[in-house]
C-alpha cells in the first residue's frame, strides 16, 4: 500500500544520494531547496507529524496545524520524500500563535509553540489514542486529558548542545537539513542553562558536543565535558550535580537519566502515589530505577522498596539518595533478569523503561508475580502500545492511562499506565 493509502511516512533509506538505487521519485516534481508551494494540511499522525501528499510525492511539513491552508518552503529533499516548513499562512487555525522564540521556525528544536498550549495538550492526547488503536485489546481504554504542566518554557533542566566545527557557533542541529542553528537562548531552558549558552558562543572550538544540567531546587549546575578553555563565570568537567523533588535532594551523576522537568515530575510523583492510595504495608518494585526517584519518593508509604537498575552510577546515585531510609534495597542488574529470579510476594510494580519499553522477560515475570497493581511509565507511544498490549493478555486489567505534558512546545509526550491484577 502507497503512503497516500496508510497515511504512514515512507521509510528513509539512506540520507545520502549516492547510496540510494535507482532514480529518486523526488526528482519527477523538479523543486529542490528554497523552492516554495502551496499545500492543504490534513490530521496529524500518531507521531505528531503532519504529512501530505503533493503531486504523489510524501511531503513532511513543519510549523503547520491541521486544517491549515499554507505556503511552505523545501528544506531539504530525500529520495521518497521531503522536508519542507510553513512560510505563509492562507486559511489559519484558530489554534494558531505567534511562536515566542525567534528560532521557533529554524531549530526544529520546538515543534508546536506556534500553536495554543491547551491545544497541545488535545493534540497529545490525540496521538495516544491513535497509538492504541494499532492493538485490538486497547482500542476502548479511558485515555484521561493530558496533565498540563506548571511552566510551558523555561522548563528543561537539560540541554545537549552542538559545537560549530569552523568557527565554534553553539546551537542545535536542524531535524531536516542536519545544519547546525546558532543559538543565543533556547526558551524551552532554564535560565542557568542559557547562561551557559551566551557565555560559549564561539569560545568552545575544538569539540562537537557539551551537555548542561541543573539542579533546578538547588541550583547546582553540571556542564560536561569539561571545556578546553577556561570561560569566566563557567566551570566544567565536574561529576554530579544535587536536584531536589519533592523536598527530598537527589544526587545525579552526568551519565545517569532524570527527567528533564523537575516540577512536573514533582507532579507525576504525587499523581502516582495519591492514585495507588498506598497503606504502608505494600511491598513495591521500582524497575528500570535510575537513581531512585519513585523508590526514594515512595518508600515512606509502603513497607519496602526495591529497585532495579543496571547502571551502576545511577545505583550508586540511589543508594546516596536512599541514605536513612531503612526500606529500600537498591539492586544492580538487568530488570528482566532480577525479576525473573524474584521471590518474595509484591504489590506493586512500577516500570518506567527506556524509549525501547520493556524487556518480554519482564513482562512475563510481572505475570508470575501478579502484583495487585501495575504502573507504567512511557515516553515512547508504539512501545507503551506493545508493553499494555501484552500486560493485557496476561493477568492484568488496565483502568485508565495519564498523558502528562513533560515536554511543552514539542510532540513528545509522557505517559502513566494504571493497571490491576484481574478477578
Amino acid at each position: 500500500m502507497t503512503f497516500a493509502q496508510t497515511g504512514n511516512p515512507p521509510k528513509v533509506r539512506s540520507r545520502g544520494r549516492r547510496k540510494y538505487k535507482g532514480p529518486w521519485p523526488t526528482d519527477a516534481l523538479g523543486i529542490d531547496r528554497g523552492d516554495t508551494f502551496a499545500v492543504n494540511l490534513g490530521e496529524m499522525n500518531d507521531r505528531g507529524e503532519l504529512w501530505v501528499v503533493h503531486e504523489g510525492i510524501p511531503i513532511l511539513v513543519e510549523g503547520g496545524i491541521p486544517g491549515e491552508s499554507v505556503t511552505v518552503e523545501v528544506l531539504r529533499r530525500f529520495p521518497e520524500h521531503i522536508g519542507v516548513r510553513v512560510v505563509d499562512v492562507s486559511i489559519q487555525s484558530d489554534d494558531r500563535v505567534e511562536a515566542e522564540c525567534e528560532y521557533a521556525s529554524k531549530c526544529t528544536g520546538c515543534q508546536w509553540q506556534h500553536v495554543a498550549y491547551d491545544r497541545q495538550l488535545d493534540f497529545k492526547r490525540d496521538m495516544v489514542v491513535a497509538a492504541l488503536s494499532s492493538e485490538e485489546s486497547l482500542k476502548d481504554v479511558n485515555v484521561l486529558p493530558t496533565l498540563p504542566a506548571p511552566q510551558p518554557l523555561g522548563y528543561r533542566n537539560h540541554a545537549r548542545f552542538s559545537v560549530g566545527r569552523k568557527f565554534g557557533e553553539v546551537g542545535y542541529v536542524n531535524a531536516i537539513t542536519r545544519s547546525l542553528v546558532p543559538v543565543e537562548r533556547c526558551l524551552l531552558m532554564d535560565n542557568s542553562i542559557n547562561e551557559v549558552l551566551k557565555a560559549t558562543q564561539k569560545r568552545v572550538r575544538g569539540m562537537t558536543q557539551f551537555s548542561v544540567r541543573v539542579g533546578i531546587g538547588t541550583g547546582d549546575r553540571l556542564i560536561q565535558p569539561q571545556f578546553k578553555s577556561d570561560i569566566p563565570g563557567i566551570n566544567s568537567g565536574g561529576q554530579h550535580l544535587r536536584e531536589s523533588l519533592l523536598g527530598r535532594e537527589f544526587r545525579i551523576a552526568g551519565s545517569s537519566f532524570f527527567q528533564v522537568n523537575t516540577r512536573q515530575a514533582e507532579q507525576m510523583v504525587k499523581m502516582i502515589r495519591d492514585r495507588l492510595r498506598l497503606s504502608g504495608r505494600e511491598v513495591l518494585i521500582d524497575a528500570y530505577a535510575g537513581v531512585g526517584v519513585f523508590a526514594v519518593l515512595l518508600a515512606p508509604y509502603v513497607s519496602k522498596v526495591y529497585a532495579i537498575e543496571d547502571s551502576p552510577s545511577a545505583v550508586l546515585d540511589g543508594e546516596q539518595n536512599a541514605k536513612g531510609l531503612d526500606n529500600v534495597d537498591m539492586v544492580l542488574g538487568r530488570s528482566e533478569k532480577v525479576l525473573s529470579e524474584f521471590k518474595p510476594h509484591v504489590d506493586v510494580v512500577i516500570l518506567d523503561p527506556s524509549r525501547k519499553g520493556c524487556h518480554p522477560d519482564v513482562i512475563e515475570a510481572v505475570g508470575r508475580l501478579a502484583p495487585d497493581r501495575v504502573v507504567l511509565v512511557s515516553c515512547d507511544l508504539g512501545s507503551m502500545a506493545s508493553d499494555l498490549s501484552a500486560l493485557v493478555s496476561g493477568p492484568f486489567v488496565l483502568e485508565e492511562i495519564q498523558p502528562i505534558d513533560m515536554f511543552p512546545q514539542t510532540r513528545h509526550i509522557e505517559n502513566i499506565s494504571f493497571l490491576r491484577l484481574g478477578a
